[in-house]
């Protein structure tokens, strides 16, 4: 197998194994509260990520005060914020829903860069966040109808929520992910992958500690399916899922690399409906088209970009 197709094999894993953590967070939202399930799984990565700094031999990197205090926001954004929102939306909506919403981070990166970097984007990324609009407001309204999820609410006793807060809290991850994509880019020390991701567990692990606590996760049942959940969660795509996207993304370009971000939607929807036997909607298949199309688009305005200069970096 040569290096780009060993390339596309690596990716193609890694964002199948980020579409899985829609369904995992389902397991692990009906089992155990969402900041001790969030410490649980940065303190199960957190020695295998310290452990492969020491068997690659890199070293902490030297940050001033500037630029801890944002490796803290992004932590609090991306690592905390992003799955505690999460957790909190699987407890009330599908997880073909959420895999769809969780598609969308292409178009929400560019988003929050086009509002806040005031970058100009191209009419491909303008057409790929009206897509990914479309393919939320597809599945937020079919929600708030009642008629997606209905089916799952009542096999995993999540009847007592509304689908829609659901969606939105699902969405609200997907922007503090996008609000991390856009604070990596105000850093000035050059983190590599390994660091960047050992850095942000470690301080994930303490800003969702003392939450943890509050939340006196002891006094309650262990829920076996929450744990193998969160274990799941923080082996598979937190740590294999690191390490396959960036071998992958080392041996193609850029915009290639973004592309396979559509198999989230999909590898979302295919175990939502293999391991929590959702079923899958006309509203979800016509949200999942938007959002392929999206993550399409943006890729293409990747590649046009490229040779100007403009290549956007990775996160």
């Amino acid at each position: 197998m040569n290096s780009r197709l060993t390339g596309y094999f690596y990716c193609t894993l890694a964002m199948i194994g980020v579409g899985s953590t829609v369904v995992a967070s389902k397991l692990i939202a009906n089992g155990l509260p969402p900041f001790s399930a969030t410490a649980l799984r940065f303190a199960i990565a957190l020695p295998v990520f310290i452990a492969a700094m020491r068997l690659t031999g890199e070293r902490w990197p030297r940050l001033g005060w500037r630029e801890l205090l944002l490796l803290v926001v992004q932590a609090g954004s991306g690592s905390v914020g992003y799955t505690v929102f999460l957790l909190n939306g699987m407890a009330l909506t599908s997880a073909t829903d959420a895999g769809v919403i969780a598609g969308t981070m292409p178009a929400v990166a560019a988003l929050v860069a086009i509002f806040a970097l005031r970058e100009r984007p191209g009419v491909m990324t303008l057409l790929a966040v009206a897509l990914a609009t479309a393919g939320v407001f597809v599945c937020t309204m079919s929600a708030g109808s009642g008629a997606n999820a209905q089916g799952a609410a009542a096999v995993h006793g999540a009847a007592n929520g509304s689908s829609l807060t659901g969606n939105l809290f699902v969405l609200a991850a997907v922007f503090c992910e996008g609000f991390f994509i856009l604070l990596n880019k105000r850093l000035r020390t050059a983190v590599s992958p390994l660091q960047m991701s050992t850095l942000m567990t470690a301080i994930g692990l303490v800003l969702a500690l003392i939450p943890a606590l509050f939340e006196r996760p002891w006094q309650g049942s262990v829920d076996r399916a929450a744990l193998a959940g969160v274990v799941y969660y923080a082996l598979v795509p937190t740590v294999a899922g690191f390490m396959l996207w960036f071998a992958g993304a080392a041996r193609i370009a850029g915009a290639q690399a973004s592309a396979f971000t559509a198999f989230v939607p999909v590898s979302a929807a295919a175990l939502a409906a293999l391991v929590l036997h959702e079923r899958i909607g006309a509203a979800q298949w016509m949200g999942m088209a938007c959002v392929l199309a999206a993550v399409l688009l943006i890729a293409s305005d990747g590649a046009r970009l490229r040779p100007a200069g403009r290549a956007a970096a990775s996160s």
